[in-house]
This record gives C-alpha cells, structure tokens and sequence, in this order.
C-alpha cells in the first residue's frame, strides 16, 4: 500500500474541525487507499472502530445506499450521539441527492465528514450552495516523480524513463509494469472516466436547461486525444474547433467548450491560462491544457516519439500544484514565460526545457527571464547537466533533482 504522507497529513490538520473535508481527483489517483490509511491513523490514536463508518459506494454490497433516503438512515441507526462520529462516503457522487445527506449531518457536532470525490462538478453544483464557507477541498494527484522512486526502489534516470512511459497511477507503481497489463490497467480507467464519471456528470446536469448536453463520446474521445497531443501548446476553443471541422466533423464552439469543460472536471485535463506578468492580470486568449496522467496518454496516443520538453513541462505543472501553487502561463511583452507560480503572494517565474546545452536555447530560455524587473525567483529546469548554475540570478537546476527535493 503506497502511503500518500502529504495527504494524510492535510487531513490530520482538519481533523474534528467544523468543515466538510472533500478530496477529489482522478479516479484510481488513490482517494480510497487515503481514507483507509487515515481511517488506520484514527485507530492508532485511539479512536474506537465503532467510532468510524466507511462506505465505498463503488462496491455492490453498498448499492442500496445510493438511494440517499436509506443512506441517511442507516448513518442515523449507526452513529452514537454521545460519541464522535468520522463518517467517511467514498464516491459520493454516485448517491443522489448526497447533499442532503452530507448537509444533514454536517450540523451535528458529534459528526466529522469527510467525502471523496471523481468529478469537480460535484462542488460547483447544489453542494457548494449548501456548503459555501463549509468545506474544503483537497486535490488529490496521481503519485509525484519522487513517491515514484520510493515505491519501484528504481534509479533516478531509470525511474524517469518508467515514469514518463506509464504515468503515476498508484497501482501501476506496485504492479509487473509488462506493457499488455499496463495497457489493459489504463484502458479501463481511461474508458471508466470518459463514460461513467462523464454519464454521472450529465446526470447531475440534466435538470439545468441550460447547458448543453454529453451525448457523443465518439466526439469526446476526439477531443480528448487532440489536447493529450497539444499539451504544453497554447490552444483556443476556436482553434480546436477549425481542427474538427478539417477532419471532416461538422461542430459548434459552444459544444467544444462544453466537452472540453467536462474532460476538466473529471480531473483527465487541467487548464492553466495565462497572466500579464506586467499587470498579473489574467488573459482571455489561448490557455494550455496539461493531462493528469502520461501514462493515459500514452495509450490514447498513436505510439511515436514525442516532444521531450512539453513531457517534462507536465510533469513540472503538477509537481508545482503538488507543492502549493497556483499556476499560471506568463506573458511578457511578445514573449512567454512556461509558468508563473504563485504562492501566498510570492512568485516563481519558470522556465522548462529537455536541454540548455545550444547557444541557442540557452539564450531562448533566459530571455523572458531577463526582461522581468521584478525580484522575485527566476529558474530554468532542464533535464542536462551541464548548463546548471546561477546566470545574472536565473538558477538554472537540473530537472530530476528539484522533481526529488522534499
């Protein structure tokens, strides 16, 4: 079992605080494996096994508890009210109506509530009208490069191989990696996502005339397979849109917006958009999209060789959200810089590359850097070695290294 520490320990800090604790992510990034490990935790200090109920609503012996009725029964007949309760609902989503429920007993001090999640739908619908001011949501991502290296026991360079071929996934770190089963393990998430998460997605929107409705996963696993080929690359509704319409599809921009917004909100693609670094006022044209996983992209992409540098700029956007920050792209005058990161009001203005050793993309790589006159820290990651050092303030650091920092 992989222990999640960083996890587990945002937990720990919530502990019997009056707020919903909700963790999202990806399906199969871990959430269920974390509240187990917390549930343990619990135990460990003292906390009685009668004090703590779990249902997992992805497994049949608890179906009859998606009806939110029975649910809320059967936590009112199991909980003792002299007691403190921690009620953990893996997979909430899949209950109708959960919000009642989670509402419910969210007002009773005897209750800790902590809820998982694989859609980010689930907050910006009635849960979050319910609970404004009265959750809080914590991001979970597949494993990072360093928890990688811990669990394979691989070398640095050989584990960065590994992990840019089959991504994160927990379970992937555990298994006999033999390219069929690997195969076989992503296919499944990659299908469970596109079709269950995005069906149960719909469902929750279909009272809302409004918005336009997911009926053509044809067109989604499109759509989903266009973006893992751009990550890294500025893109626009509009431009995904003309794509489409060259490849024969007849398609709105409205619709790709749609289908777009639902691969975001369960947690395949993450977008960054970008910022004035000038004014730190955010742009509307072209945002980049990065995916979750690279082993899912891996297999929803024909098998050829890719661009180095926009691999290592994704696994980059994570670690940076893994650590805290808010990430953006820069724009400086007619040049960009790869990300802003911001954190409590500091920034870190960063720049990604395979390799620096070329006069010219040393250059290339420095010259956004250069023309920001702020003080705040200024790096260049790059996978060489031989470029690292302090030039006029830009660190440029070795890639593997800053992914290894703790």
């Amino acid at each position: 079992m992989v222990i999640r520490t960083q996890y587990l320990q945002e937990l720990r800090k919530w502990k019997d605080e009056e707020v919903i604790k909700v963790v999202t992510g990806l399906r199969r990034c871990g959430k269920s494996t974390l509240l187990k490990q917390y549930r343990q935790m619990l135990i460990a200090e003292g906390i009685s096994e009668a004090q703590i109920i779990y249902i997992n609503f992805e497994e049949l012996e608890n179906e009859e508890l998606t009806d939110y009725k029975k649910l809320y029964q059967y936590l009112k007949d199991n909980i003792d009210e002299t007691k403190k309760s921690y009620i953990f609902l893996d997979e909430v989503q899949m209950v109708e109506s959960y919000e009642k429920v989670v509402d419910s007993f969210y007002v009773k001090d005897y209750v800790d509530m902590y809820i998982t999640g694989s859609n980010s739908y689930m907050l910006s619908g009635d849960l979050a009208t319910l609970l404004t001011g009265r959750y809080i949501e914590i991001k979970m991502l597949p494993l990072s490069f360093r928890e990688f290296c811990e669990i394979t026991g691989m070398g640095t360079e050989e584990a960065f191989a590994e992990f840019m071929k089959v991504g994160g996934l927990p379970y992937l770190a555990n298994m006999d990696r033999q390219d069929e089963k690997v195969n076989t393990y992503l296919e499944g998430i990659y299908n469970t996502v596109i079709i269950n998460d995005i069906e149960e997605r719909q469902m929750r929107r279909d009272n809302q005339d409004s918005k336009r409705k997911i009926t053509d996963i044809s067109l989604l696993k499109s759509i989903s397979k266009y973006l893992a080929s751009v990550i890294g690359s500025p893109v626009s509704i509009k431009g995904i849109s003309d794509y489409l319409i060259s490849s024969g599809r007849k398609i709105s921009q409205n619709t790709v917006d749609d289908y777009v917004d639902a691969l975001v909100e369960t947690f395949i693609f993450y977008e960054a958009t970008r910022i004035d670094i000038v004014g730190k006022e955010l742009l509307k044209t072209n945002r980049k999209y990065y995916m979750v996983d690279l082993g899912i992209r891996g297999y929803i992409l024909p098998k050829r060789q890719y661009d180095l540098g926009f691999t290592i700029e994704n696994i980059v956007y994570f670690e940076l959200l893994r650590r805290g920050y808010t990430v953006n792209i820069g724009k400086i005058g007619n040049f960009e810089v790869d990300f802003v990161a911001r954190k409590n009001d500091t920034f870190i203005y960063m720049q990604v590359t395979a390799d620096m050793t070329s006069k010219e993309t040393f250059e290339r790589e420095l010259r956004p850097l250069k023309l920001i006159k702020d003080n705040y820290e200024k790096t260049v990651l790059t996978l060489d070695k031989f470029t690292v050092g302090n030039y006029e303030g830009i660190k440029v650091i070795n890639v593997l290294n800053w992914l290894l920092e703790k």
